[in-house]
C-alpha cells in the first residue's frame, strides 16, 4: 500500500511539473502555415501602409498611431505570443522550406522584441520596416511626414481610381494628423529625457516644411489627386471631393504643419544636441548594439565592423589606383577624385529627362545579357522617375516595390536637384543596384513567390535586400557594362561608398565622431560631391546601423559564391546559385549560409 501511494505521488508530481514546463513538450494545436498567415495578417493591421504598398484593398483608409504606448504594448503582446507558439514546432516535423520560414520569423520576433523592450524604445517604422526610435519619430529622410507626401500626391502607392479611394485618403489623413500631434508630444518627452535629434537635422526639417505651408491650394502637393480627377467621375463627385480636399489642406494640413514647424523652431531646435551619434544619448550604446544586430543579422561588434571597414577601404583603394592609371590621369588618387567630381564630360546633361533617358539606355544594354546569369525573372515591370522636388535635396536614389499583383510597377527614383551638376560616372552600377538585377528583381521575385509565406513577401531584411543589390553591382562586366573605365571606377566608388559606411557609421555612433569628421573621411576616400557626402552623413546620423547592411550582406554573398565555386568545381552553375539565394526571400545571413551549405552538400554528395 505504501509503495502504491508513493508511486501515485511520483506520477502526480511528474504531471504537475510537466504542466508547468512552459508547454514546451505539448504538440502545436494548428499548422505552422496558419501561424505564418496570422502573423502576416496581424502585421497588415499594425502597418496598413505596408498593405497599401502591396496593393491590398481594405487598408487604404487607416494609419495606426504607431508611436503610442498602446500600440507598443499591443505589439509586444502579439510578438511574444507568436514566439511561444513557434517554439512548439520542432524541426523534425517541418519541411526544409518550413524550417527556413520558421527560423526567419523567430529571428524577426527576437530582434523586434529586443527593440521594443529596450530603454530607448525601437519601433518597426511603416517605412520599409526600418527600426525607429519612439521619441525621435521624425527626421529629414526616413520620415512618415515626407512619405505621406508621396502617397498624397496621387503618383505613389495610394490608389485614386474611384470616389471611395478619394474618401479613403481623407480618412487616412485624419489618422495622420493624430500621429503628428503624438510626434510633437513624443519629441517633447525626448527633450525631457535628453533623447533629441542633432541640431543640424532639426534645421533641415524646419526648411523642408516650407513648401507644405506656403504653397497655394491649387498647386499644393496634396491637391495632386484633385488636379488629376478621373474624367468618368460625376460632376457632383468632382465638386464634392474638390471642396473636401481644399478644406483638408487649408483647415487641417497647413495648420498642423505650421504647428509642427513652430514647435521645431521655437522649442525643439534650442534643445537639439550638438553631438552626431546615438552613443551620446542615455542608453545609446546599448541601443546601437541592438540596431547593429537588427541591420546586419549578425553578432558583430561595432569595433569589428569598424576594422572590417578600414580593411575594405584599403583594398578598394588599390583597385581604384589601377583604374586611375587606365584613364591616363596624372596625379594622385585624391586629385583623381576631384577630377571625377568636377569633370564636365561626366556632367553632360542640361535637361532632367536626359538623366532618365541615360538610365533607359543602360536598361536596353542589360536586357539581352540577363539570361546568362539568371533564369528566375520577375513578371513585374518597373519605371524610372525623378525624385519629387519636396524631398529631392536630402534623398538618395531608391527603389519602391510595386504591388504584389503587378498592376502597379516598381519605381526607381533618381534625385536630380541640379541637372547641370548631375554626375553620371556611376549610373551603370546604380542601375544594377536599384533596378536589374538588384532591388527590382529580388523584391519582385519575393513578392511573386508562391513558395514562401506572405509575411516573407514584403520588403524584407535590409542586410539581405541591400547586400544582394550591392552584390549585383559586381556583375556589371558579366552583363555587358563597365566598358568605360569611368563607369567601372563608378562601380568601385559605389563599393567604396559602402565600405566607408562601415567606418563612418560606427565612427559616429560608437566612437564619438563628429559630423565634420565623418564628412572629411568620406571626401578623402571617395569621389562623391561634398553636397552628396553631407546628405549621406546626415542620413547615417538619423538611421544608426542601417548603412552597415549593404557591405555586410554583399561580403557574405560573395563569400558563399566563392565557397560554392570551390566546392562544386565544374558542377557549379551560376544561375542555380542565384536561384538558391533568391528563391526563399530575404533571409538573415546565418539562415542563408546554412541553406547554401546544404545545397553545396547535395552537389558534392552527387
Amino acid at each position: 500500500m505504501r509503495n502504491l501511494t508513493n508511486n501515485l505521488i511520483i506520477i502526480l508530481a511528474s504531471t504537475i511539473i510537466g504542466c508547468n514546463s512552459a508547454d514546451r513538450s505539448l504538440p502545436p494545436t494548428r499548422s505552422i502555415e496558419t501561424v505564418f498567415e496570422e502573423y502576416y495578417q496581424k502585421q497588415l493591421d499594425f502597418n496598413p501602409i505596408e498593405a497599401t504598398q502591396a496593393g491590398k484593398d481594405g487598408y487604404n483608409d487607416k494609419l495606426p498611431n504607431f508611436i503610442s504606448d498602446q500600440y507598443v504594448n499591443q505589439q509586444i503582446e502579439f510578438l511574444r505570443a507568436t514566439q511561444k507558439e513557434l517554439d512548439l514546432f520542432k524541426k523534425e516535423i517541418l519541411t526544409d522550406a518550413q524550417k527556413i520560414s520558421r527560423d526567419v520569423l523567430l529571428w524577426e520576433l527576437s530582434v523586434r522584441l529586443d527593440g521594443l523592450r529596450n530603454s530607448i524604445v525601437l519601433i518597426k517604422s511603416p517605412l520599409f520596416g526600418l527600426p525607429m526610435i519612439k521619441l525621435l519619430p521624425l527626421n529629414q529622410i526616413f520620415s512618415l511626414h515626407l512619405f505621406m507626401g508621396q502617397l498624397g500626391s496621387g503618383s505613389g502607392a495610394q490608389p485614386f481610381n474611384n470616389p471611395k479611394d478619394y474618401e479613403n485618403w481623407l480618412s487616412r489623413m485624419d489618422d495622420y494628423f493624430v500621429f503628428i500631434n503624438s510626434a510633437i508630444e513624443n519629441m517633447s518627452l525626448g527633450i525631457d529625457q535628453g533623447i533629441v535629434l542633432p541640431k543640424v537635422i532639426t534645421i533641415k526639417m524646419i526648411d523642408q516644411l516650407d513648401p507644405f505651408i506656403d504653397t497655394p491650394t491649387e498647386d499644393h502637393l496634396f491637391y495632386g489627386p484633385i488636379r488629376n480627377l478621373p474624367q468618368q467621375f460625376s460632376e457632383d463627385d468632382k465638386q464634392r471631393l474638390s471642396l473636401l480636399y481644399q478644406q483638408m489642406i487649408e483647415n487641417q494640413l497647413i495648420p498642423v504643419y505650421q504647428q509642427l514647424q513652430n514647435f521645431l523652431s521655437e522649442t525643439y531646435l534650442p534643445a537639439s544636441r550638438e553631438t552626431s551619434g546615438i552613443g551620446s544619448l542615455p542608453g545609446g550604446k546599448e541601443t546601437y548594439n541592438i540596431l547593429i544586430r537588427q541591420h546586419t543579422s549578425t553578432s558583430m561588434t561595432a569595433e569589428e565592423i569598424h576594422a572590417l571597414g578600414l580593411k575594405e577601404v584599403a583594398r578598394i583603394q588599390k583597385e581604384m589606383e589601377t583604374v586611375k592609371q587606365m584613364t591616363g590621369f596624372k596625379g594622385d588618387l585624391n586629385e583623381f577624385f576631384n577630377h571625377v567630381r568636377t569633370s564636365r564630360e561626366q556632367m553632360p546633361f542640361s535637361e532632367h529627362e536626359q538623366v532618365i533617358e541615360n538610365f533607359e539606355n543602360i536598361h536596353e544594354r542589360v536586357k539581352p545579357q540577363v539570361s546568362i546569369l539568371f533564369d528566375l525573372k520577375p513578371k513585374a515591370h518597373f519605371e524610372i522617375r525623378r525624385t519629387e522636388s519636396f524631398r529631392e535635396a536630402s534623398a538618395s536614389a531608391e527603389y519602391n516595390a510595386g504591388s504584389i499583383d503587378g498592376t502597379r510597377p516598381g519605381i526607381f527614383y533618381v534625385p536630380i536637384p541640379d541637372v547641370a551638376s548631375y554626375n553620371k560616372y556611376k549610373d551603370e552600377s546604380l542601375f544594377l543596384h536599384e533596378a536589374i538585377p538588384g532591388h527590382h528583381y529580388q523584391l519582385s521575385l519575393q513578392q511573386e513567390s508562391q513558395e514562401i509565406p506572405e509575411f516573407m513577401q514584403a520588403e524584407g531584411l535590409g542586410v539581405f535586400v541591400e547586400g544582394w543589390a550591392l552584390y549585383c553591382e559586381s556583375l556589371g562586366k558579366e552583363l555587358g557594362l563597365y566598358e568605360d573605365p569611368y563607369q567601372y571606377f563608378g562601380m568601385l566608388s559605389a563599393e567604396m561608398h559602402r565600405a566607408i559606411r562601415l567606418v563612418v557609421d560606427t565612427g559616429i555612433h560608437a566612437k564619438g565622431w563628429t559630423r565634420d569628421q565623418a564628412i572629411q573621411y568620406s571626401l578623402d576616400h571617395e569621389a562623391e560631391s561634398e553636397s552628396s557626402v553631407v546628405a549621406e552623413i546626415e542620413r547615417y546620423m538619423v538611421a544608426p546601423g542601417q548603412a552597415l547592411s549593404y557591405k555586410i550582406g554583399q561580403l557574405k554573398i560573395l563569400e558563399l559564391r566563392a565557397r560554392a565555386e570551390q566546392a562544386l568545381g565544374e558542377q557549379f552553375e551560376i544561375k542555380e546559385f542565384h536561384n538558391q539565394v533568391l528563391e526563399s526571400g530575404s533571409l538573415p545571413l546565418d539562415v542563408l549560409e546554412k541553406k547554401i551549405d546544404r545545397w553545396i552538400a547535395r552537389g558534392t554528395d552527387g
